[in-house]
């Protein structure tokens, strides 16, 4: 397979009531996913630009779903660039850490049986994250920035967007609202994908199901 090469095909002002953004569009060599790249400032040439590789969640971003942080997430990153006076959000299509939408709900069906959000992947012949972040690497590259303070708790993405070449300075914690329908997520995301989380008072061990897979 070649090389994965990104195409910026259109930029436009995107004011919000965070700030006034300019989205860029980009195609790739690869698949028909439009990627996106929200942008504050002149980040090119720059250090240290504020960061977020964020992956399509319609239920949180869209919707507001309370099953998860995404929703959350994008906004503080949003506001949290807004403040900086500059920064980057790159968002990615790929639902549901890279399984699509459809199986992404048929996971929440089997989570309400008791599985996990991994074990749920799994179950539906999925990896626990399928999530590619070559295409974000590549955006960055295009937007000229030499290094990064990435917004994440993942330190997957830290190690993966640093071996694609993207200098990582600093990583800014992403400290989520935690309740009752989202305990569990979390709690998987700690235990079991070491996102670097502090649940505080919901410090409690994440129930598993006796028929998870291994």
């Amino acid at each position: 397979m070649q090389p994965l090469v990104v195409q910026r095909m259109v930029s436009a002002r995107i004011p919000t009531a965070e700030a006034e953004f300019h989205l860029h569009l980009y195609h790739n060599n690869q698949d028909d996913k439009e990627h996106l790249a929200l942008v504050l400032g002149e980040v090119q040439g720059k250090q240290n630009v504020l960061t977020r590789l964020h992956s399509e969640c319609f239920t949180g971003d869209v919707l507001g779903s309370r099953r998860c942080d995404c929703g959350e997430q994008l906004h503080f990153a949003m506001h949290q660039i807004a403040a900086a006076g500059e920064g980057i959000l790159v968002y990615l299509r790929q639902e549901g850490r890279g399984i699509g939408l459809l199986d992404k709900l048929r996971a929440y069906n089997l989570q309400d049986k008791g599985f996990d959000t991994i074990e749920a992947n799994l179950l539906l012949g999925h990896q626990a994250d399928e999530r590619d972040y070559t295409a974000a690497a590549r955006i960055l590259e295009d937007l000229g920035v030499r290094s990064v303070r990435l917004l994440t708790n993942n330190p997957a993405k830290i190690q993966t967007l640093s071996e694609l070449g993207i200098v990582v300075s600093e990583r800014v914690a992403v400290e989520p609202t935690v309740h009752a329908e989202n305990v569990h997520y979390l709690f998987t995301k700690v235990t079991r994908m070491n996102h670097m989380l502090n649940l505080g008072l919901f410090s409690m061990p994440v129930l598993r199901n006796e028929n998870a897979p291994v």
